[in-house]
Order: C-alpha cells, then structure tokens, then sequence
C-alpha cells in the first residue's frame, strides 16, 4: 500500500511537470527604449505572441511568417515562435 501511494505522489509530480508548456520569460516590469530598438516597422501583432508583452513600443526583433513580419520583445520569443508559428501566429 506505501508503495502505491508513493509511485501515485511521484507519477502526480512528473505529469504536473511536464503539463507546463507555456514558456516562462523573465522580463523587466518596465522596459526602456535603447539604441536597439527598431522603429517605424509595421507588424501585424500588437503584443509578443509567446511572453503578451506590448510590442508597439519595444521592437528588438521580427520575423515573417506568411508574408507578415511579426515583431518580438527579444530574441528568445522570436527563437520559440520560430519552432511553431501556426501555434502562436493565429492568437
């Protein structure tokens, strides 16, 4: 009986971990513009389809995906939505 209860608190563990797909990004609370950032770009997403951060004031990459340049708060999120954009291009 222990080991029952132990294999279900150790099987509950390892599914609940690998349930969280959404990818975690750290970011400032208030970002500031720098030299980096690119300006006057149109793209058809107005926050950042991984992290929901705005992007139409903070640019630092793009990508197209269908035609459409899609902008990105920062490499990473660019880097994930390149993995799967039909994922994150439709939200």
């Amino acid at each position: 009986m222990k080991y029952t209860i132990i294999l279900t608190a150790i099987l509950s563990v390892l599914l609940w971990s690998c349930a969280r797909e959404t990818p975690k990004v750290k970011h400032k609370k208030t970002m500031t513009t720098s030299k980096g950032n690119m300006k006057n770009i149109k793209v058809v997403n107005a926050e950042d389809p991984i992290c929901h951060m705005k992007t139409a004031e903070y640019i630092k990459d793009t990508t197209i995906y269908k035609n459409k340049v899609y902008g990105f708060c920062s490499t990473y999120c660019k880097d994930e939505f390149n993995k799967n954009p039909e994922k994150y291009a439709h939200q």
